[in-house]
């Protein structure tokens, strides 16, 4: 189930961000657009000189020529001197929506009707004094002018004057342009002496920064364009401009009517938006493309540089509020804004956001998603080779994105496909991770009780290996068994008796896992166990053979804890004798069972040797046995050869031998007196020099008890077959093995 749920929760949780990224809300948009913003910090548009200014009415000018509203008179002066200068047409960025308060007309409303107030409306009457609002439609008349509105939400009683001739091909543009029911327009005198007319409004994203200017909008159900695409109009002397929207020809599109793609002003072809707007390359404030007003009106201003350039008027003053954020500055003039939007159509330095980009960008977000999900499932490939693909494919969007950006033009978010590859990718590797640790914690539970917490940690690393069947290795077997212990169980009750086992195998078993040994099973009272599996161990013999020394310590130490106890009851004493039998090979060791329950054991005729081994105990009275196989490697500790045998079961005899102590005792005076008595005992029973054995097992017997070397039992039983070999020799023929009819 948890391999599904791998599956599952990832794929949910990347439909939900397809759902998110499809309805694309205000919070979306707004990290779209700051990814979008630094791209042009790090790489704005650089100003380059070009023919179109602004003329700032800016504090300085104020201070000049008086506070704000101007009298239509002065502002008519500052357009005269522009269209004298040869301007190709002077937009302005101020809207006359009412008439001239200082025009002598508004001025003699106050007067009374005194002999003054008639001499006066006398004089306009005449003709002496014009009204100011005709002085600046006379002159705007006479050049290329444009002037502006402010589309509202609220309904007007009169639009503004259409002065454009539209067409368009493709879907009707009418849907999807920014709507307005009414404007705030210029009065019906001036509205009507200027050549073109065009709205003010940018686009105020959520965040209130201004990353696109429409070039169209709809007013009261009519089509009108911006002040920046009308100007360009003017100034190009050109009657009309088109509009092209999906469905037009060659045109394509992510989908069915997605809007407006283009516009047409002149010979001037301009990529938009869907609703027509056109993205800002912003060049931050340049103070190159302003040429403050004053400048103009004492005749001061650079006359070559006003020569067939298009002209905004506009204002930077500070208390006219005429202030907006932008990508690169905080506080830019609006009319700075229509002078940029020129700048990048006549440079042909566009931005876009194609109207298949949405489209392209949740593509690729289920294309790396699914990615992410696949390469999960690929066992080989593992958490870094995951890890590797899912840094490239986000390092492979953010370059692609910076390249459409920097190259291309275009504007692609990097960055929400990105991120949801990401979670997606960090879902499924906590889900592994998840598995990982679950298979890491049967593993520590399958075999805690069997191993050393050193071990199972390793072998947590890899659960792997924890699958059914086995692989063949080198390894140490061990097999202890308590002799004698059907006679002591006839002594004890069940509880009695399960304590008495406990008390044994828990010692016997915290020294075999101590020294990195696994606990293949319990037999009853015999533990089977076994080193270098599943795990690599080192001097996995030595380690063996030292837990088999260590067992006999610690035997005798709960032998007297028993002797105590049963003195305490007044009851015999208990004493546990063992056997252990040890021989080292190739084995098969592995998970064997069935697919419903399997344990961890080793099976071979490796396996089955050690067991017979340990049978031998009793024959030859000694605690430990191991093969020659067990003993390549550790002539350095205290062993001794015992015989030379063919256990039940086998058809090659094998040498077996004890080990009575460490490398200390090998050093011993009394183990090499020992030894070489011991030798000699062997060499002379084989040559069936039996006067010869006897006397030398007779000295061996001697320096074991004053060593104090636990041998008695494998003396007495060679003696015994010296006895009967004299009586009944062997045959000339004899090689010294001894055949065991017993396990």
């Amino acid at each position: 189930m948890l391999r599904w749920l791998k599956l599952i929760i990832p794929a949910a949780f990347l439909l939900l961000a397809l759902t998110l990224r499809f309805q694309d809300p205000v919070l979306l948009q707004e990290f779209r657009y700051r990814i979008f913003d630094n791209y042009q910090r790090l790489s704005p548009r650089v100003y380059t000189d070009m023919p179109v200014l602004v003329v700032d009415i800016d504090d300085k000018t104020l201070a000049k020529h008086g506070q704000w509203p101007w009298p239509r008179t002065v502002v008519a002066e500052l357009v005269a001197r522009l269209m004298n200068a040869g301007a190709a047409v002077v937009a302005l960025d101020i809207v006359f929506a009412e008439s001239d308060r200082t025009s002598p007309e508004n001025l003699v409303a106050g007067f009374g009707d005194g002999p003054a107030a008639q001499l006066v409306r006398a004089a306009i009457g005449s003709g002496e004094l014009p009204k100011h609002d005709t002085i600046l439609a006379d002159v705007l008349s006479q050049g290329p002018s444009v002037g502006g509105f402010i589309p509202t939400n609220g309904k007007a009683e009169r639009l503004p004057l259409v002065k454009t001739g539209l067409a368009h091909s493709g879907d009707d543009p009418e849907p999807f342009l920014r709507a307005y029911p009414g404007a705030i327009a210029n009065i019906p005198e001036i509205d009507e002496a200027l050549a073109g007319g065009g709205s003010l409004s940018p686009v105020f994203d959520s965040d209130g920064v201004i990353r696109r200017v429409p070039l169209f909008v709809l007013v009261g159900g009519q089509i009108y364009p911006s002040l920046a695409a009308e100007a360009l109009r003017v100034a190009q002397g050109a009657p009309s401009m088109i509009i092209k929207s999906s469905g037009a020809s060659g045109e394509t599109a992510f989908g069915e009517n997605t809007g407006v793609n283009q516009i047409k002003i002149g010979q001037f072809v301009v990529p938009t938006d869907a609703q027509a707007a056109m993205w800002l390359r912003d060049t931050g404030g340049v103070a190159r493309r302003m040429i403050p007003a004053w400048t103009i009106m004492d005749g001061s201003a650079e006359a070559e540089r006003l020569e067939g350039a298009v002209i905004f008027i506009g204002t930077s003053a500070a208390g006219l509020k005429d202030q907006h954020s932008t990508p690169l500055d905080q506080a830019t003039t609006g009319v700075t804004l229509h002078a940029q939007m020129i700048e990048q159509i006549l440079l042909g330095d566009f931005l876009e956001r194609p109207d298949w980009a949405d489209g392209v960008e949740m593509l690729f977000m289920l294309f790396m998603g699914l990615i992410m999900l696949a390469v999960f499932w690929i066992p080989k490939l593992g958490t870094a080779g995951a890890s590797v693909i899912s840094g490239a494919m986000v390092f492979g969007a953010i370059g692609f994105s910076w390249y459409a950006y920097t190259d291309l033009k275009m504007l692609f978010d990097p960055m929400y496909p990105s991120i949801v590859g990401v979670l997606v990718y960090s879902g499924t590797s906590f889900l592994r991770f998840l598995d990982t640790e679950r298979e890491r914690s049967r593993v520590r539970s399958a075999f805690s009780h069997y191993m050393t917490p050193s071990l199972v940690n390793r072998l947590a690393e890899d659960p792997s290996q924890l699958k059914l069947g086995g692989e063949m290795r080198d390894l140490t077997l061990l097999f202890c068994d308590i002799r004698g212990f059907t006679t002591i169980s006839e002594r004890l009750d069940a509880n009695e008796l399960t304590e008495l086992i406990n008390r044994f195998l828990t010692p016997m078993t915290e020294i075999i896992m101590e020294s990195e040994g696994t606990i293949d099973k319990y037999m009853g009272d015999c533990i089977m166990a076994f080193w270098n599996a599943p795990l690599n161990v080192p001097e996995h013999r030595r380690l063996g053979v030292r837990s088999a020394l260590q067992m006999r310590k610690r035997l005798v130490a709960l032998n007297s804890e028993l002797a105590l106890e049963s003195a305490a009851k007044n009851e015999p004493p208990i004493e546990l004798g063992i056997g252990i039998g040890l021989n080292s090979g190739i084995c098969c060791v592995g998970n064997v069972g069935s697919d419903q329950r399997f344990d961890y054991s080793a099976l071979g005729d490796t396996v089955n040797l050690a067991a017979r081994l340990e049978g031998q105990c009793k024959t030859y009275g000694v605690e430990v046995i191991i093969s020659e196989g067990t003993l390549q490697g550790l002539e350095d500790m205290a062993v001794l050869e015992l015989d030379l045998i063919q256990v039940k079961g086998k058809t090659e005899p094998i040498r077996i031998f004890t080990v009575v102590g460490e490398e200390d005792l090998a050093e011993s005076a009394g183990f090499k007196a020992l030894e070489v008595h011991h030798r000699a005992m062997l060499e002379h029973y084989r040559a069936q020099d039996w006067a010869a054995a006897r006397e030398e097992i007779a000295r061996a017997r001697v320096v074991s008890d004053e060593a104090d070397l636990p041998m008695e039992g494998t003396y007495e039983l060679y003696a015994e077959r010296v006895d009967d070999y004299e009586e009944n020799p062997p045959g000339a023929d004899w090689d010294g093995v001894y055949v065991s009819l017993t396990k």
